[in-house]
Formats: structure tokens, C-alpha cells, sequence
């Protein structure tokens, strides 16, 4: 068994849904019979020792941990451990920031590595790839702020390019956090402006009408059966995903076994493209007009409760929560010893 660290909050908008998943976590971790110490990031990038709760709470005994050492220290006590567990989710969790941090230290950790990390939250690169490794996926365009020089003219070409509506996302954020739906011209320079705040890249994308399907993936690569997500009306948004009661995430999809089998490859397929890692979960949607199945996104640390989509398909594919847990920590010692 392992001296696991569990870190979670984070900067990132995504903060409560780490502290919800790290309880869990953390329960698994210590049921398998890991030493679990957990270490919370408030929202200004500080390290607390925390104590227990739930959610757990970014607040107790400061803590700091030393580069290049690798050593993580609360007051004069030094805190020993073996591997970390990064539940951290956006932007400075799983983009890969802290990863090039563990890298210096050469500590172990679960999830993926710099560049998957950072390849795999930037949805441009993400389908750049996609592309080039021969896997579907729906149109885009990139808009910079230096293109709302002439924003009549940038919202005439996207038009005529993807038509409308289209969906205009951050580039680097998850969560759905900044995306707009856009039916219009000025709903789209709008959406644009909007999703700009969040940083200097935007992607825009054609709205595809189908069902969302998504896969878990493990180390191998290997893939759990499909879920599907049910919203029940309007579009899968932050207030979708976390706040409203009658959405639904259903593992396993009711797919055919060809369509099972084809997106299951087709996730695995997407995981070796960006070599990921430890984990990911991979996105798709099933088009409606008959294309198949389209990447929409990658991500390589989804939200970890057990009702959250990543476990829920590990669970449905046999696997319990916490094997699954157990399963991250010791790809993650062995693929570093």
C-alpha cells in the first residue's frame, strides 16, 4: 500500500467540484488501505493541510512543498508521501501546470502527462490532432481578439463558414464556463467578447444536433462501456451539469453493439493520438445527420464523485469505485519506478 497525497480546490472555476470529488477520493483511497494525506489549493494557489470534511475545505495548517526537492513540509513537520493523486480539474490542475511541477520534482502522480495535459485542455490543438490521427470531428474556427479589428467582417466569414447557431467557446477552460450558444450576428460577437475574458483564444464551433455520447479510458488503452447525457431541454451547460436535477448521465448508452464497439475504438484511438496517460475521459457526439461519431473534447481529470460520468462507465463496464482509484495510483507508481 502507498503514502497517496490527494490534492484538490484549485484556481480554476471547477474549485467546488474538486472538493466534492477529493471526499470521495479520498474514502476509496483509505478503504483500500493507502495512507492518504490530503492537501487542499485555495483559490489564490496556496497549500493547506487540511483536515477532513465534506466537502473537503481548502483551509488548515499551511503548507508548501520545496522544488526540486519534492518535499512537502506544514510548519516545521515534513509530510511523506509516494505518489499524488491531483484531483484538480481546469485550468492549473489538469492543463498541465502542475504536472511540469511534479515533473521537476520527480514525483509520481495519476493522470496524464505535460504535454497530453496541455494539448488535450486547448480544444483547437485537441482537434488539430483529432484531424491528423484520421478521427472525426465537427467544424471549427480560431478567433483572436487582433480579429475583432473588423468584427463585421470576422462574423460574416464565420457564418458563412459554419453557419448558425454555432457554440463559441474559451479555448482553455472546461466545465462549459464561457460558452455561449449564438443564433445570430450579435449573439456571436457577443459570445466572442464574452469567451475573450477568459483568455486571447476562442474556438467556434458548427452546432451539432445528436446525442452526447462519452467513453472513459484507463492505461492499455482500454475503455469503458459508453454513457450518454440527457439534458432534458436547451444545451449541456455549467447550470446543466451542476445544478439542475433533471439532467442525466446514463451508463451504459443505449447504443448497438456496432456503435458501442466503434465509439469504444474510436476513444481508445483518441487517447493514443494525444498520449494520455493514466486516465481520460473522451467526448463525442452521435450526429444526428447521419456523419457518426464526432470528438467534441478530451479530458484528462473529469469531475470524481461516483455519480460523476467517469466512474459511473467504470462501474458500469464491473469496475468499482474504489478499484478504480486503486487502479490510478498503482499505473501511476509503476509507470514512474
Amino acid at each position: 500500500m502507498a503514502r497517496v497525497l490527494v490534492l484538490f480546490g484549485g484556481r480554476s472555476a471547477e474549485h467546488e467540484v474538486s472538493c466534492v470529488s477529493a471526499v470521495a477520493v479520498i474514502a476509496a483511497l483509505e478503504g483500500a488501505g493507502h495512507h492518504v494525506t490530503a492537501v487542499g489549493i485555495d483559490r489564490t494557489g496556496a497549500w493547506w493541510l487540511a483536515e477532513r470534511g465534506e466537502p473537503m475545505v481548502a483551509t488548515g495548517r499551511p503548507a508548501a512543498l520545496s522544488l526540486p526537492a519534492g518535499t512537502l513540509a506544514a510548519g516545521d513537520d515534513r509530510i511523506l508521501f509516494d505518489v499524488v493523486f491531483p484531483v484538480l480539474h481546469g485550468p492549473y490542475g489538469e492543463d498541465g501546470t502542475i504536472q511540469g511541477v511534479f515533473e521537476i520534482a520527480g514525483i509520481p502522480y495519476v493522470g496524464c502527462r505535460v504535454a497530453a495535459s496541455a494539448v488535450a485542455m486547448e480544444k483547437d490543438l485537441t482537434k488539430r490532432l483529432a484531424v491528423q490521427a484520421g478521427i472525426p470531428t465537427g467544424a471549427w474556427r480560431v478567433v483572436r481578439a487582433a480579429d475583432l479589428d473588423d468584427p463585421a467582417e470576422t462574423v460574416a466569414r464565420l457564418i458563412d463558414d459554419l453557419g448558425l447557431p454555432v457554440f463559441v467557446k474559451p479555448a482553455e477552460l472546461g466545465s462549459s464556463v464561457g460558452i455561449s450558444r449564438c443564433a445570430s450576428e450579435v449573439e456571436l460577437k457577443d459570445g466572442i467578447l464574452r469567451a475573450l475574458e477568459f483568455g486571447d483564444k476562442v474556438v467556434v464551433e458548427e452546432e451539432i444536433r445528436g446525442r452526447e455520447i462519452e467513453v472513459a479510458v484507463l492505461d492499455g488503452p482500454r475503455a469503458s462501456l459508453a454513457g450518454e447525457v440527457v439534458v432534458a431541454g436547451g444545451w449541456y451547460d455549467y447550470e446543466a451539469k451542476y445544478h439542475d436535477e433533471t439532467s442525466q448521465f446514463v451508463a451504459p448508452a443505449a447504443l448497438s453493439d456496432a456503435e458501442m464497439a466503434q465509439v469504444r475504438e474510436l476513444a481508445c484511438r483518441t487517447f493514443a493520438a494525444l498520449e494520455c496517460r493514466g486516465l481520460a475521459r473522451v467526448d463525442f457526439f452521435l450526429a444526428g445527420d447521419g456523419r457518426g461519431f464526432l470528438l467534441n473534447e478530451v479530458n484528462t481529470m473529469p469531475g470524481f464523485t461516483p455519480i460523476s460520468g467517469f466512474p459511473k462507465m467504470w462501474m458500469a463496464s464491473g469496475m468499482t469505485y474504489p478499484e478504480l482509484c486503486n487502479t490510478l495510483v498503482d499505473a501511476a507508481l509503476r509507470t514512474t519506478a
